[in-house]
């Protein structure tokens, strides 16, 4: 939980210096943190308060220090630019953000920026029951626990334990303790939620290759109403996801999203986007469950666009007459003659 007061030891820390370079490490008593100006002294650090500002020692003063033997340290190899020390360094307990960010991982994390979305549109709020698929190193679940809060409730369902154990581990140096709203399972998520209470979820959260194949058990331990989100990355997966959602009858017109991040430089005058930004990381696909006995609405296609037919498995007159209505599905012969007088008028230009 986010604390206020003396940093004690146990807790993780963020040192960022003037260039906003971060490192987040955790307090330990005659620990150490080796940046590239020096060595950062817990002990120096323990007891102060977030927003104080702590300078690096040299690696030699940090063993005088430790009392240590020059004969032990003279195998270590001290690199000359980490030696010097006498830079700054602000202290600061890490935002969430910065912590999944930072945090051991074993599998790949989804960005904050996917994250956020799927907190907000996803409607995740206090109380509720969430299910979620794929903990991966603990992300997306540290973020619905907090969303969540002790009163709601997480269920994670993780095929890999050794996956499994990086999440809860990350968790419990979050919060301090194990949280004990949260039940992580291990096993597949068919088996798994077949054994779970049906409609006992208000929300459900699938981070794995294949949630199209996962939805049939979806629907049976999400209460009606209840919002569906998966986190795929490639187009394909998004493709058939989505049709899949269409297929079943029983959710509502997908909603597909992605979320691309760039930060900006404001200083003085010199106001510009960075030249990197965090792009494409993936897309999420939101849908709401039907009641039992009702079926999604949808919307009516016009009889010529056949977006579901492989044009290559179609005969040579079917193959032209599809192409002749997508090229001129968008166009009316009134506005054709006007493209190509404007275009005539243009090119006759270059002629003078």
């Amino acid at each position: 939980m986010p604390q206020r007061g003396p940093l004690r030891i146990g807790e993780k820390v963020q040192f960022t210096d003037r260039k906003g370079k971060r490192i987040t490490d955790q307090l330990v008593a005659g620990g150490t943190t080796q940046t590239e100006h020096g060595l950062i002294v817990h002990d120096d650090v323990i007891g102060l308060h977030e927003g104080s500002i702590v300078d690096t020692v040299s690696a030699a003063r940090s063993r005088m220090r430790d009392g240590a033997h020059p004969e032990r340290d003279a195998s270590k190899p001290w690199k000359e630019t980490r030696a010097i020390g006498g830079w700054q360094y602000t202290v600061m307990r890490p935002l969430l953000a910065d912590y999944v960010l930072s945090m051991p991982r074993g599998a790949q994390i989804m960005y904050p920026k996917d994250i956020a979305q799927v907190i907000q549109s996803g409607d995740i709020r206090s109380g509720m029951s969430v299910l979620e698929s794929g903990a991966g190193s603990g992300a997306m679940s540290l973020n619905i626990l907090e969303a969540v809060g002790e009163g709601g409730e997480l269920t994670t369902i993780e095929m890999r334990p050794d996956f499994a154990r990086i999440a809860k581990a990350n968790a419990t140096l979050y919060f301090g303790a194990y949280p004990q709203w949260w039940n992580v399972l291990v096993g597949d998520f068919d088996s798994v939620a077949s054994s779970l209470t049906e409609r006992a979820y208000d929300r459900i959260v699938l981070d794995m290759l294949d949630p199209w194949n996962r939805l049939d058990q979806a629907y049976r331990v999400i209460a009606p109403g209840g919002v569906l989100v998966a986190y795929v990355t490639t187009t394909t997966q998004m493709s058939r996801l989505a049709q899949a959602l269409r297929s079943a009858g029983v959710w509502t017109e997908p909603d597909i999203r992605e979320t691309l991040e760039r930060s900006w430089k404001a200083q003085g005058l010199a106001v510009r986007p960075d030249h990197q930004m965090i792009g494409h990381t993936g897309f999420l696909v939101f849908s709401r469950a039907m009641a039992p006995g009702f079926t999604a609405l949808r919307k009516r296609e016009h009889g010529s666009k056949n977006t579901g037919a492989d044009i290559d498995a179609m005969s040579d007159e079917e193959r032209r007459e599809q192409l002749e209505q997508l090229e001129l599905r968008d166009i009316s012969d009134r506005k054709l003659r006007r493209v190509l007088r404007d275009l005539d008028i243009q090119v006759g230009e270059l002629d003078r």
